[in-house]
């Protein structure tokens, strides 16, 4: 049911539209990265590294001979509706003949590569499949079609993973693109998009990529990592999650704060398992990652406009609905533009307990940021006037951190604690001191209490989440890290 009965009709090109070439290494890349990351490579690695090109040119001739014989058997229209067994099973078969009119030798593991190759470039997303598919992988960089980092527990790595060349790329990003309703082009050379397993995946190609096509995609996370692993992958320690629990269960407003890639969403998930079950939340993303786990939560996702530019809704839009749909609680996956008005609003207005997200590199550059965000937003607001909106709908700010070795620590918990004049003032409870760096460039450190007793430990009792006074002393409260 795969095959056509006849290979030279004259529709048989339009019938099936041309597959992305097979991937391949690109030697002469690999070759240049291993060299510059061990330059004191011995002899033996350095034919290991030949044999493995020569390996992968030999794999790659077979692949695309393979893909030819492919594009001209496969049926397109009956693969949508069959299953996985029988395209493996079809699939498997056509490569197999093809392998003996060609006349050459594979064994097993070359063989079950080859026929994974296939299947990927027919129904997934060819050289990322793989990647995809990786549970260490959290992001995935391509520059240019043979060049393709991943991010593996916080460290950049250079993968032995190639499209054949740059229409190989293009067409790989166009299907991702196509499949939700969007286009990319030399008139619109960028790209947001939602891969089907929630990844987020942004492209920007010729002319303004100038060394070939640009991709990154953030891999969605498919488990929510608990306070418990946090607490043990030295993320924060016990007596810090003590705090966060209690500032959460009083409905204070949170501000998580982080660059790109510190952890912000899975801070603010973990933050989320501390609310009640009686209480109704509504979340407001760009791209829903969210993994809330209460029984009352109405999640929204902003839209991008479509082919034609129109239709666009915004998080502003969402965040404006959202007041009428009587939450108990509004979390902002990020706050970037002028929806930081509707949220400081909200949080003013009833909506105690919010929590947002906000790129910043420290608690005092946050709300600088939000002052830009809202001065940016066209309304005129006196300085002061502005900072007090500020002062008095934050409640604390969570700074996480990507350090240098990799680890994501939570830096620093401030509180904001009123204004003094023209300032937002502000006090820090818990923070990260680093102590030293190995030889191995492992950051050491520990997890401090400031010695200030929190500002809102009235609050904290009236609500029955009163904390002793001995998790704020400075000396008996130290947790080392690293």
């Amino acid at each position: 049911m795969f095959r056509r009965f006849n290979r030279n009709e004259e529709n048989s090109e339009m019938a099936v539209p041309a597959a992305p070439a097979p991937l391949t290494l690109a030697p002469e890349t690999i070759v240049q990265a291993r060299k510059q990351a061990a330059p004191k490579m011995t002899e033996e690695a350095r034919e290991q590294i030949e044999r493995d090109r020569k390996k992968s040119e030999r794999m790659m001739n077979i692949r695309m001979d393979i893909h030819k014989r492919l594009l001209e058997t496969l049926n397109l229209a009956a693969i949508d509706k069959a299953s996985d067994g029988d395209l493996r099973r079809e699939i498997s078969a056509i490569a197999r003949e093809g392998i003996q009119e060609m006349g050459v030798v594979l064994n097993g593991a070359e063989q079950k590569e080859l026929l994974q190759d296939l299947i990927n470039e027919v129904t997934g997303l060819g050289p990322l499949e793989t990647l995809l598919q990786d549970d260490t992988v959290n992001d995935i960089l391509v520059n240019g079609p043979h060049q393709i980092f991943v991010e593996r527990f916080g460290k950049l790595e250079l993968t032995t993973v190639r499209f054949k060349d740059d229409r190989h790329l293009l067409r790989v990003i166009d299907k991702i693109v196509s499949a939700v309703g969007r286009r990319v082009d030399e008139s619109h050379p960028y790209v947001d998009a939602r891969l089907a397993d929630g990844s987020r995946f942004n492209a920007m190609v010729p002319p303004c990529a100038v060394d070939g096509a640009l991709v990154s995609i953030r891999k969605f996370s498919k488990d929510k990592l608990s306070i418990p692993e946090l607490i043990e992958f030295g993320a924060f320690n016990e007596q810090m999650a003590m705090y966060l629990e209690a500032a959460v269960a009083c409905r204070l407003n949170i501000v998580v704060s982080g660059g790109t890639g510190s952890g912000k969403t899975t801070t603010l998930n973990a933050l989320s398992s501390f609310i009640d079950n009686s209480e109704r939340i509504c979340t407001i993303e760009d791209t829903a990652e969210l993994q809330l786990q209460q029984i009352h939560v109405a999640r929204m996702e902003s839209r991008p406009p479509n082919v034609e530019g129109r239709g666009e809704v915004g998080q502003r839009d969402l965040l404006r609905n959202a007041l009428r749909m009587r939450p108990d609680r509004i979390i902002v996956g990020e706050t970037r533009g002028d929806e930081v008005i509707d949220m400081l609003q909200a949080m003013n207005t009833g909506h105690d307990g919010s929590m947002t997200t906000i790129h910043a590199n420290s608690a005092r550059d946050g709300l600088s940021r939000m002052e830009n965000m809202v001065a940016m937003s066209g309304i005129e607001m006196p300085l002061k006037a502005m900072r007090q909106q500020i002062a008095s709908a934050v409640n604390l700010i969570v700074q996480v951190s990507r350090l240098s070795d990799g680890s994501r620590r939570m830096v620093s918990i401030t509180e904001v604690t009123g204004m003094e004049g023209e300032i937002i003032s502000m006090q820090e409870v818990f923070k990260f001191k680093r102590d030293n760096v190995d030889d191995s460039g492992k950051i050491h450190g520990k997890f401090v209490a400031t010695g200030l007793r929190t500002f809102y430990a009235e609050r904290f009792k009236q609500w029955g989440r009163e904390l002793p006074n001995s998790i704020f002393a400075e000396t008996s409260r130290q947790t080392k890290v690293g």
